[in-house]
């Protein structure tokens, strides 16, 4: 007679059989939706995988066709080979690692035969010596230069595959005769699977790491620009007693206000797209030698002024909201500051992104820079009426951060400057606009952009005022 356990372990391995089919059709549904989601959100990953199948295919054809076969033999899969190691997604990458194998296989495949010459030199007793003596130096010495940080980035690829390709020369012909027929066979299916790889890559629907690392630039300003604004909405706009915490705001704004944790993570994407596109030809607005290394500074600066909102997000809803009537008293300084910092982010994302001249950052920032100061004087009084100065500490903290972010704003906004100027962006000349009686720019003849122009021209006329005299001041002093 069973035990009741063995029953009870019948029935459980029963019940999973039964419930395996549907797990199985969970999983299978699963990882359509995860198909059907990726090649939604980028139509280019189908394009790239559909590349690949046709550059292996092609180089195939020197393994099935009988005449191509008898010249290169087994040989022939060397080209199958850097077919799926050297295509990668972006036109830089796939040169990238195509130019470091060939040339590293050029000069590895000349070395090796070299040794292997110089080895035969010494008699049957010496070779084997010389030949471990060669492949023991290139070794250690290749590898040592691949800690060099720059070898690292760019080379790092070539180096390991000299050390591979000497190795595998000069120990096989200790064993084979002809060498030099091994060698060219080995560099010439590589070069014919490399070629195939970039032809494919640069002329089926290329993907230019340059234009990525663009857009992905331009993206992250636009992103500062609307956390700064969600921010003054948010913070400034806390809910009173009996009211519920959604009345704060909409789930937009709670998007927005998640978004820097995207320029928080994009260090080592933007080292590896601005890699890539130096090994780019010039194409379409990016010449081959584009100042990338201008972008990698606008995304450090964009990284430093995330971190700041970091600390503004952890301010929102913490539990030390400090002196309300403080609060109040700065909201108004404080909104101006970060709105207008959002307006000049925004605009130079845009102006990134179209390869334009901005035309009214500088005056964002220095209204911006007019309120600071301002704000500056408004806390040094605040905090000499105030008796209580721990509450004043959190409202002070985030007019602090926001003035951080306003000297990293204007910092990004010189870079872009030096960038437009070293590219040559465009020119929109916004003041001739609306003196052109022409239909295509009749809709931009608004009654407001006069008026908004004038208005910023006076307020940097008076900070200019004020700067001459505080200076005028301190002299007399």
């Amino acid at each position: 007679m069973a035990s009741p356990n063995t029953n009870q372990e019948k029935a459980g391995v029963v019940g999973r059989i039964l419930v395996m089919p549907k797990v199985l059709k969970e999983k299978v549904l699963g990882i359509c939706r995860l198909t059907k989601e990726i090649a939604q959100d980028d139509p280019r990953k189908v394009i790239h995988s559909l590349k690949v199948g046709l550059a292996i295919s092609l180089v195939s054809l020197f393994y099935y066709y009988q005449p191509l076969y008898e010249n290169f033999g087994l040989s022939a899969m060397w080209a199958v080979m850097t077919v799926v190691v050297v295509f990668e997604y972006t036109v830089g990458a796939t040169l990238g690692k195509g130019l470091n194998r060939t040339i590293a296989t050029l000069a590895a495949g000349a070395l090796g035969v070299g040794a292997h010459y110089l080895a035969s030199l010494s008699g049957a007793t010496g070779e084997p010596i010389l030949i471990g003596a060669f492949v023991f130096v290139q070794a250690a010495i290749a590898s040592f230069i691949r800690f060099f940080p720059k070898v690292k980035a760019r080379y790092d690829y070539g180096m390991l595959i000299f050390i591979l390709t000497f190795s595998l020369i000069s120990v096989s012909g200790f064993r084979e005769v002809e060498v030099l027929e091994m060698a060219h066979k080995r560099l010439s299916t590589i070069f014919i699977g490399g070629s195939a790889c970039v032809m494919i890559s640069i002329f089926v629907c290329p993907v230019w790491a340059g234009e990525e690392f663009h857009y992905s630039i331009s993206h992250k300003l636009e992103i500062l620009g609307d956390f700064l604004e969600a921010f003054v909405h948010e913070y400034f706009n806390q809910p009173e007693e009996g009211e519920s915490e959604d009345s704060k705001g909409d789930s937009k704004d709670k998007s927005f206000l998640e978004g820097y944790k995207k320029v928080l993570n994009s260090k080592s994407m933007d080292d590896s797209l601005a890699n890539f596109a130096k090994w780019e030809p010039g194409h379409g607005k990016f010449r081959f030698r584009h100042p990338w290394d201008l972008y990698l500074k606008i995304g450090a600066l964009s990284r430093q002024c995330a971190y700041r909102m970091e600390a503004l997000h952890a301010h929102i809803n913490s539990d030390i909201k400090g002196s309300q009537e403080f609060r109040s008293t700065i909201q108004e300084l404080c909104s101006e500051m970060s709105l207008e910092s959002s307006k000049a982010f925004k605009e130079l994302g845009s102006s990134i992104r179209t390869m334009t001249r901005p035309s009214s950052s500088d005056t964002h920032v220095a209204n911006a820079k007019a309120a600071v100061k301002s704000l500056k004087s408004l806390l040094q009084s605040s905090s000499r009426k105030q008796t209580d100065l721990l509450s004043l500490i959190s409202a002070a903290t985030v007019a602090s951060l926001l003035i951080d972010i306003l000297e990293i704003t204007e910092k990004i906004a010189d870079s872009v400057n030096d960038l437009a100027t070293l590219t040559n962006f465009e020119v929109v000349d916004t003041d001739k606009s609306p003196k052109v009686p022409s239909q295509s720019s009749h809709c931009e003849c608004d009654e407001s952009v006069p008026k908004t122009d004038h208005l910023q021209v006076v307020i940097l006329i008076e900070e200019s005022a004020l700067a001459v005299s505080d200076s005028e001041k301190s002299n007399v002093v």
